[in-house]
């Protein structure tokens, strides 16, 4: 299935590591400081290689840590992990939000944290398939590490709905109701509009789009808009999360964003939300490949990096039929079928209903995507649809494995 998260967070999260991977790929006749496993300061004139443990105490000390991604990355996950537990060494007292969960998941976070879900049913009910465009296996070790040390997580990001609102129509567009109550963000910094653009550009050339150039500015500026108000809303659920859980005597917890790299690179994203809400203790600490020479890391990039292989170790993506899902009475809806996927490809349909999957009655989202990341490659997955009133046969037809 393909999840509803704007293609945003991948593309800007990839800008930074496709342009670090290119620095490395150069590298050749330079030294390279930045072996895996190493820690550089980039918040100085010249990046500066640093002992982790007064780094990681100095980090404890904000109020505020940002963990920068790449989303499809394992390793990436696996240095946030072992990032927490440092921390959480230091304050325990603490809290950790995460990007890939929408404040309408709040109330499920909770009762994971609490024990009181399984994890099957804790990926369910947060609607994960659907939120998300990534395995949950790669997030997996850090919600089980929030649960086990109680710590609370927050959903700190709004329904996709309200960011490709936004991208569409702009935010004056938008009634107040539709912002699930995310305040005006502050402008952005010069520098973050000049690579929202260049974002942008690679949007628009994979869509082909040939527009006006007032139409092109204008979707240009609502989708600048559509990203400062992800980093707003990200900013004010981190600062309330912290409110929420505060201790007995009033001190506040040490709150962990857990983000894409492209929130955090420069301050420019959620930390100059923060700024704009009155929080200045911030930490920004990002992963980048290994091999980077230090002299080519920008100054300001964040507080420090940290060297990780630029082999990608995520886990094989599970089978997918690139189907935009909704619920309706007696089944799943397809809402819109991808061009070129395995479920154009297998006959479906835009505006589809699956019915039955395998003989059994399809009642939820959940079900069907289950089927499908389930099912073996090289077989087949029958599918009952109501399509004009008829009922169909669909067979889905896996491709087999490599």
């Amino acid at each position: 299935m393909r999840a509803r998260s704007s293609l945003g967070a991948v593309v800007l999260s990839a800008a930074l590591l496709i342009s670090l991977s290119a620095q490395a790929a150069v590298a050749s006749e330079q030294t390279d400081c930045l072996a895996p496993g190493n820690w550089a300061r980039v918040d100085g004139a010249t990046p500066q290689l640093v002992a982790p443990t007064g780094l990681l105490i100095a980090m404890g000390q904000r109020d505020v840590v940002l963990l920068g991604e790449q989303h499809d990355d394992m390793d990436h996950h696996r240095w946030q992990l072992h990032t927490l537990a440092a921390l959480h060494a230091q304050r325990p007292h603490m809290v950790i939000g995460f990007e890939m969960f929408p404040r309408r998941a709040q109330a499920v976070l909770d009762r994971w944290v609490a024990g009181e879900l399984g994890e099957a049913e804790f990926l369910s009910l947060s609607e994960w398939d659907e939120v998300w465009s990534m395995p949950a296996e790669l997030y997996l070790p850090l919600f089980h590490f929030a649960r086990l040390h109680r710590i609370p997580m927050l959903a700190l990001n709004v329904d996709a709905s309200v960011t490709r609102g936004i991208a569409e129509r702009g935010r004056a567009a938008m009634d107040a109701s539709e912002l699930e109550g995310v305040g005006r963000p502050a402008e952005p910094a010069p520098d973050y509009m000049a690579f929202l653009r260049e974002v942008h550009g690679h949007h628009a050339a994979a869509r082909d789009e040939d527009k006006l150039e007032a139409e092109s500015e204008r979707a240009f500026r609502n989708f600048v808009d559509s990203q400062l108000n992800w980093d707003r809303a990200m900013a004010e659920a981190l600062l309330d999360g912290r409110r929420r859980h505060a201790a007995p005597d009033g001190s506040l917890p040490l709150a962990v964003g857990i983000l894409g790299s492209g929130h955090v690179r420069f301050g420019y994203g959620v930390a100059h939300q923060l700024r704009d809400l009155g929080e200045y203790s911030i930490g920004q600490l990002l992963p980048v490949p290994a091999g980077v020479p230090c002299a080519s890391l920008p100054s300001g990039l964040a507080d420090a990096v940290f060297a990780v292989d630029s082999e990608r170790t995520a886990p094989p993506p599970p089978p997918r039929l690139g189907v935009w899902l909704e619920e309706v009475e007696g089944g799943v809806r397809l809402r819109e079928v991808r061009s070129g996927s395995l479920a154009e490809r297998s006959g479906l349909k835009a505006a589809d209903v699956v019915l039955e999957v395998a003989g059994r009655p399809a009642r939820t989202s959940r079900q069907l995507v289950t089927a499908v990341r389930e099912q073996p490659s090289g077989t087949w997955l029958p599918l009952v649809v109501q399509r004009d009133g008829r009922r169909i046969d669909v067979v889905i037809r896996f491709p087999p494995e490599g």
